[in-house]
């Protein structure tokens, strides 16, 4: 890398060394993105760190249980049919965000901490479809038939090609974020997959799963499920962070039409979460129904649109009560008592 004698008086203090205070999101060309002391952004720095902290594998938990369950007839169609769906939607949409992650995201993030955040992401996501061929094998279900459903069910077929589209565009070979309208589509990537996938798109498969898990029913799925959701929660922070960190790097980037290009966004992916949720509850199981979903998703729709500092649009209640827990994060280290200790390695996670 070669840095002009101006560019060097600018980026270094008087020891001639890198300043943190010069370090960017994306477009720091000057800067060495192997160079990750000094570090500037503290929260990637504690999201890679509790990252860490949680690990966990799939292949720990046990699914003798489950098995049982699923070949006896405790289960009706209608709940078979909740729990297949969700696995044919999870089992492609975590190598969907790790593709993103790996071809699209990190070529583009220049900061070194951010940087070694998105590995260890990365390697989640790869854990988390780990767990997914893992319960299909346990419970001896059919593998093409769970992870064909992203192209053979419309619903799931339909919120995999929302995504598929933001990856397809930052993966051209002309894409730089050099540009204005590079540095708009990045931000589009980044919301379409953080604020949508992992933090709307997820979350009505967690309600649906978790439901059989406070009844007593497959828990080694709800288990697993509860893992990934502590996992998927500090993913969302990080984007949440990363977002709002170019955003204030770049503000002449938040322009208003771009804005409410965003709540558009947002809103379709509602109306795409909603018509999944009608598919996987055609009649309803476990005291859920397609009509609460809709109150649901709205709501987190919000919230995810708040803390990136866009404008609320349902105003719809949370009719999910019991998952505030996980949701909010304010009591999670109870709804985790079961086996979170045994991953805090090198320090306690903190949930306040």
């Amino acid at each position: 890398m070669t840095i002009s004698t101006n560019d060097q008086e600018l980026l270094t203090g008087t020891d001639g060394r890198f300043q943190a205070s010069e370090k960017r999101l994306i477009n720091c060309a000057q800067v060495d993105v192997n160079q990750l002391m000094p570090i500037r952004y503290q929260w990637a720095w504690e999201h890679y760190l509790n990252g860490c902290a949680n690990h966990w594998m799939p292949t720990e938990v046990p699914m003798n249980r489950d098995v049982e369950i699923w070949r006896s007839d405790r289960l009706t169609d209608d709940e078979r049919r909740v729990i297949m769906r969700n696995l044919g939607f999870f089992s492609t949409a975590e190598s969907l965000v790790g593709n993103n992650l790996v071809l699209a995201i990190f070529k583009h993030v220049t900061n070194a901490e951010c940087r070694q955040y998105l590995l260890r992401q990365a390697f989640e996501e790869a854990v988390h479809t780990h767990t997914f061929l893992y319960v299909v094998e346990s419970l001896g279900l059919n593998e093409g038939e769970v992870f064909n459903m992203y192209r053979e069910i419309p619903t799931i077929a339909r919120k995999d090609a929302f995504e598929m589209e933001l990856t397809a565009e930052v993966l051209d070979p002309d894409f730089s974020t050099e540009t204005f309208e590079g540095q708009q589509a990045f931000l589009k990537n980044l919301i379409g997959y953080y604020v949508i996938m992992e933090g709307i798109f997820f979350y009505s498969g967690f309600v649906m799963v978790l439901s059989f898990h406070r009844r007593n029913l497959m828990t080694g799925i709800g288990e697993q499920f509860q893992y990934i959701l502590r996992d998927e929660t500090i993913h969302l922070n990080f984007g949440i962070d990363l977002i709002n960190g170019i955003r204030t790097e770049n503000p002449g980037l938040w322009t208003p039409e771009f804005q409410q290009a965003m709540i558009d966004r947002v809103r379709q992916a509602v109306e795409l979460e909603i018509e999944y949720a009608e598919a996987c509850l055609p009649r309803g199981v476990l005291g859920l129904n397609a009509g609460l979903f809709r109150d649901y998703v709205q709501h987190i729709a919000d919230r995810r649109l708040e803390r990136i500092g866009l404008p609320s649009q349902y105003g719809s209640p949370n009719p999910f009560p019991w998952m505030s827990e996980t949701i909010d994060l304010s009591k999670e280290k109870n709804f985790f008592e079961t086996r979170v200790t045994e991953y805090q390695s090198g320090g306690s996670l903190s949930w306040d």
